[in-house]
């Protein structure tokens, strides 16, 4: 890919919305698949008490907007200002307390897994059905819409074009327990999650352009230049709860 391209696809802007100044892809066709929508507000005129304590809005009980959520709320049930990086805010932003904790959780994905996920990692990857590994670095790409995987060889996967994802465990083979599964991760199916072992691996199935049919590939943990497994663990760890955030949100 061209520097050129790169920058394009890498491009931001800064635009104001209703609910604050907002940082976001100069083309909307390179948003991270992280990002959420804002949500349309609740009309003032269809809400005339507070959406969750019931208290009744006059010119003492102002209404609020919660910016995650769109619902309406006295300045009681939504006087918390949060970060909402998944919506791309430059700044903390109100939001009542059950869409704030959510946020504040994000928040600790955005500060840590993120930062592991674009430093990437050394794995052993397996394409489809051959028997011979490479040895190859993955890592996010930093608008967060494709694996990057660089090698003697070079590959990206779209993330929104991965079908499933299967963390490996240590002691445990495919199909047995403790291996957390995620299938259609944009999807409406249920997911499996098995107990808490160390990561060792992780299994992608995904859909290539050009191809019929699922592509799949395997990630074993390799050693960096400090004969260290360290990284990838981490990064397996980081790809869970980011596949897990993908998951959870689907349906938002």
């Amino acid at each position: 890919m061209s520097s050129g391209v790169a920058a394009r696809r890498d491009a931001k802007k800064l635009v104001r919305s209703p609910s604050g100044l907002r940082m976001v892809p100069e083309h909307r066709a390179f948003g991270s698949p992280f990002g959420l929508e804002e949500p349309q507000w609740v009309p003032d005129k269809e809400c005339s008490r507070c959406m969750q304590c019931d208290a009744k809005f006059d010119f003492i009980t102002r209404k609020h907007h919660c910016r995650r959520c769109g619902k309406c709320f006295c300045d009681r049930c939504c006087s918390q200002k949060v970060p909402l990086r998944r919506m791309c805010f430059v700044d903390p932003v109100r939001q009542c307390a059950e869409c704030a904790l959510v946020s504040l959780r994000e928040a600790e994905f955005y500060d840590k897994q993120l930062k592991v996920l674009l430093s990437g990692a050394t794995f052993l990857v397996t394409f489809g059905n051959s028997e011979k590994p490479e040895t190859m670095v993955c890592r996010l790409s930093n608008n967060q819409r494709c694996l990057i995987l660089d090698g003697n060889s070079h590959c990206e996967i779209e993330i929104a074009h991965i079908s499933t994802v299967q963390i490996l465990t240590e002691g445990f083979a495919p199909g047995e327990k403790d291996i957390p599964t995620y299938t259609s991760l944009l999807g409406s199916q249920p997911a499996s999650e098995g107990g808490s072992a160390r990561a060792a691996g992780m299994c992608l199935q995904y859909t290539a352009p050009g191809s019929e049919g699922a592509a799949q590939l395997k990630l074993m943990a390799g050693e960096d230049a400090n004969a260290s497994k360290r990284p990838a663990a981490a990064w397996l760890a980081a790809m869970h709860k980011a596949t897990k955030l993908l998951y959870e949100s689907r349906d938002q």
